[in-house]
């Protein structure tokens, strides 16, 4: 029987694994959609596995990973998400992550990947396992250029820290219209928060690592 901790986004979601994993005789000990939460629940619940989505309604989960390793939490993370971005799964295995398991995939998959986990091995799917090897083979790929010139202008002035607001008068755009666009770069490089974007923007060398950002 492994202690598991929740963080999905979706309320029928996190129903629906937490009936799965007790069926499977598992013990669900907390959950949350928000990693700020998440992450005090788990210093004091200390579970053995994280069951951890990455698209957490504008936040990210690779930050909760970022912070567990930060701070050498003992809690071995299988992320279940529906990103397929080669990149992403390479972020959340230099973090830590002990599995990778797309949404949609089959419920032996999910516990497989569990049950190595707690073991102390990695696991990837078949379909995963091919995005890590696009990641390792290709560490150069540039998913940029996925984004169209406005997309690239947009991305670099929000990763400099400007609001909407003030794109929207450097480019003579509205406001709503710069949001458009910030949620479909966003969209296309399956990234869910501003930090996201910094740190893609960073390993791509769109802006220097020493570079400062404001808050937002």
């Amino acid at each position: 029987m492994t202690r598991v901790y929740l963080v999905e986004d979706h309320q029928i979601m996190r129903d629906g694994l937490r009936a799965l994993l007790e069926a499977r005789g598992h013990t669900v000990v907390g959950e949350s959609a928000d990693p700020t939460q998440a992450l005090s629940d788990l210093l004091h619940l200390r579970p053995e596995v994280l069951l951890l989505d990455l698209n957490l309604g504008g936040r990210s989960g690779l930050e909760l990973q970022a912070e567990l390793q930060r701070r050498h939490l003992p809690v071995r993370t299988v992320v279940l998400t529906m990103s397929a971005q080669p990149y992403q799964v390479a972020e959340a295995l230099q973090l830590g992550a002990s599995a990778y398991v797309l949404k949609g995939s089959p419920a032996s998959e999910l516990m497989q990947a569990i049950e190595l986990a707690v073991q102390g091995r990695k696991y990837l799917g078949a379909n995963v396992a091919d995005l890590a090897l696009e990641a390792l083979t290709q560490p150069d790929a540039d998913p940029l250029s996925l984004l169209s010139p406005r997309e690239r202008q947009i991305i670099l002035m929000v990763v400099q820290g400007q609001s909407s607001s003030a794109i929207g008068v450097t480019l003579h755009l509205s406001p709503k219209t710069v949001a458009t666009y910030r949620s479909r770069l966003m969209r296309k490089l399956g990234v869910a928060d501003v930090p996201g974007l910094v740190r893609l923007a960073v390993r791509h060398k769109l802006i220097d690592a020493e570079e400062p950002v404001l808050d937002h």
